[in-house]
């Protein structure tokens, strides 16, 4: 059995202490997606064809095209490189259902790639990373306790980094298996980001005159769609966010042994 990562015996205080406001990741979302979209329309012939030709080019692959995304967004999760904006060019690309199976299937197997870089080749270097971090002693302390559970909670709530998370989890007891189950929490969050994509991309297609005219009936429904899932999102992030802090506060600590 792997030695979870040492934990102070002094009390930890909870996430909650040191994150960042909800809102103030939620308005970071949504200004993101409103910049991209404004910059669609207002670019009109000069930004917007981009989207539509790579969209094309990527279709003109065949089965290779969302292999390669799948193994690029893969390599970029190990990398340390943000998953926004390919999450958000995957929307635009393949559309929404696609595009999520895509994003969540390179998400899987990136972020596992991380964890097993992290317990296996360089366990030592992100202890020393995490070392002295408060909010991941408290999170430690509840994996020993309820793994896969706690870390389903910090799939679906954006209280750690995704990337540093992947490489963080490596130095618990959490099982692979039990790791790998739990990612199924990061569905909620692909979803909405595949769905700015898809907004977005069907802006670029209206304004470079890539596709079809629709009626007004077609948006209406993209945006109270959208609407529903930035909702819907944001409550469930809410609620895990609430039972991971619950979860910290009250779970045993985990020394090394």
């Amino acid at each position: 059995m792997l030695k979870s990562l040492p934990v102070a015996s002094r009390p930890v205080p909870p996430p909650e202490t040191q994150a960042a406001p909800p809102r103030s990741a939620v308005i970071v979302r949504v200004a993101l997606v409103i910049v991209v979209i404004t910059a669609l329309a207002l670019g009109g012939r000069y930004i917007a064809p981009l989207i539509p030709q790579f969209a094309r080019y990527v279709e003109g692959l065949g089965a290779l095209g969302p292999l390669l995304f799948v193994v690029g967004y893969a390599l970029a999760t190990v990398a340390f490189v943000p998953g926004a904006l390919l999450t958000l060019a995957a929307g635009a690309i393949f559309g929404l259902v696609k595009g999520v199976a895509i994003v969540f299937v390179g998400a899987i197997i990136g972020s596992t790639l991380a964890f097993l870089i992290s317990r296996h080749l360089t366990r030592a270097a992100v202890a020393r990373r995490i070392e002295g971090n408060a909010r991941f002693a408290a999170v430690n302390s509840a994996i020993s306790a309820d793994g896969r559970r706690i870390v389903f909670l910090l799939r679906l709530s954006p209280a750690f980094p995704f990337a540093l998370l992947n490489y963080a989890l490596g130095v618990t007891r959490i099982s692979l298996a039990d790791y790998v189950i739990a990612s199924v929490g990061m569905l909620p969050g692909t979803v909405l980001y595949v769905y700015y994509g898809k907004l977005a991309g069907d802006v670029a297609a209206l304004s470079s005159g890539a596709s079809q005219t629709r009626g007004f009936g077609y948006y209406a429904v993209l945006a109270v769609g959208l609407l529903a899932t930035v909702v819907v999102t944001t409550l469930v992030a809410r609620t895990a966010r609430n039972a991971l802090r619950n979860a910290t506060e009250h779970a045993p600590l985990a020394h090394g042994g």
